[in-house]
């Protein structure tokens, strides 16, 4: 039987020169939070089915890879059984719940605060289309154990600080807070259980439009007067009127602190604004939400917010907790679209044999002498066609060719 040599739908095989490209944004990211205080964690990618399913981790519930029991614990002899007897673990869709388990597991390890780093592949089964796939990485950085503003700055500088090292200008970090949305739901009378539900349906403002989003909201219970209101509200709001609306004068006041020192910080490279309809679709976020756009791709590169109950839940202890994520696999779109090539540490250079002249001993010998004078050596046999083998050398990046019969360094010309 012929051997489909295709990935699985939704998930990529990366070529060598896409890996490269992929290790420089992830080592620019990780060395950049290092400098900023944060260090790295890893979490497994299989969690306990239990914990994915009630982690208000919003319409990504109906995405969990589920992995069915093992061994003995599998017995599908049963015809009555469902789908929760069969299963006991599932793929991670974000990092952001495994570091919660992590925290709430290791915490008598850990210094207090904890500012954690990781850079993981995460996976969603949703349906593949273009830009979206079943597996693709994230690059996180959390802060638990601080309920101050300061972690919501220091999280959106260092994030910044990333991406304008990735390159990235001209970038805009939206800042509000889920509380601002809890406010108008409460002063229009609603229910405030409600809360998360509208959260999901107002996230999809951006891809649906405003008129689809009130359809979304009569659909969870709404009234659709009430519906419109909110939605008339949220598109009103502004820094200056929230308290109008039922905000508190603490929220207030820190998510205005938050918006005039984070743009304070960013000197011009990029804009800061109270982005009033933002407000992040998964359920366990609990005060600041952030999302950084660009222009260039028109979406959002990174995203997150301050989710202060979800460790809780896990260790039975409050445990204030805010989170930044970088759209990586968008970045790396961006990037691509551009043409960027990322910069070489270590030169490469060709070495061009002939099979019929040359023995495995002069290779080995010639590659490696040139290795100890500073550069990346990759064997090849020359081929007929030089002039396009030497093209074709330069195109991947190489910084010249070693002719072992000539015994022989040439570099290419550079423009």
């Amino acid at each position: 039987m012929k051997c489909n040599t295709n990935p699985v739908k939704g998930m990529r095989d990366f070529l060598p020169s896409e890996v490269r490209l992929r290790e420089y944004l992830t080592g620019v990211i990780a060395r950049t939070y290092a400098q900023h205080g944060f260090q790295r964690i890893e979490t497994p990618a299989v969690e306990h089915i239990e914990l994915l399913q009630n982690s208000e981790g919003g319409e990504n519930l109906a995405l969990i890879f589920k992995i069915l029991k093992r061994g003995e614990k599998l017995d599908l002899t049963k015809a009555s059984q469902n789908e929760d007897e069969l299963v006991d673990s599932g793929l991670r869709y974000d990092l952001t719940l495994p570091l919660a388990r992590f925290y709430a597991n290791q915490r008598a390890r850990l210094p207090e605060p904890f500012k954690a780093w990781q850079i993981g592949t995460v996976y969603r089964a949703e349906r593949p289309q273009k830009g979206r796939f079943r597996a693709f990485t994230q690059c996180d950085i959390d802060i638990l154990g601080e309920a101050s503003e300061i972690a919501e700055l220091e999280l959106i500088h260092a994030t910044a600080e990333a991406l304008k090292a990735i390159g990235l200008r001209g970038f805009t970090v939206e800042v509000s807070d889920r509380r601002v949305l809890a406010a108008l739901v409460a002063a229009l009378g609603l229910d405030t259980a409600l809360t998360p539900l509208v959260a999901v349906c107002i996230d999809k403002a951006d891809k649906i439009g405003w008129e689809k989003v009130i359809e979304e909201l009569v659909k969870q219970g709404i009234d659709q007067i009430a519906a419109a209101g909110l939605v008339g509200v949220m598109q009103s709001l502004s820094l200056g009127n929230l308290a109008e609306h039922g905000v508190s004068s603490s929220v207030v006041e820190a998510l205005s602190g938050v918006v005039e020192t984070a743009a304070t910080f960013a000197g011009g490279d990029y804009n800061v604004r109270f982005a009033p309809t933002l407000v992040r679709g998964m359920g366990y976020y609990t005060g600041m939400v952030f999302e950084i756009t660009t222009a260039e791709l028109g979406l959002s590169v990174a995203g997150g917010g301050r989710y202060d109950g979800l460790v809780g839940k896990l260790c039975g202890q409050s445990v204030p907790a805010v989170g930044f994520s970088i759209g990586f696999e968008r970045i790396v779109l961006l990037l691509e679209q551009q043409g960027f090539t990322p910069p070489v540490s270590i030169p490469s250079v060709a070495l061009l044999y002939n099979r019929g002249e040359c023995t495995a001993h002069s290779v080995i010998t010639a590659a490696e002498a040139l290795r100890q004078q500073g550069y990346a050596v990759r064997t090849l046999p020359e081929r007929a066609k030089l002039g396009k083998q030497l093209s074709q050398l330069e195109a991947e990046g190489f910084a010249g060719y070693y002719s072992l019969a000539k015994m022989e360094l040439v570099m290419f010309e550079r423009a």
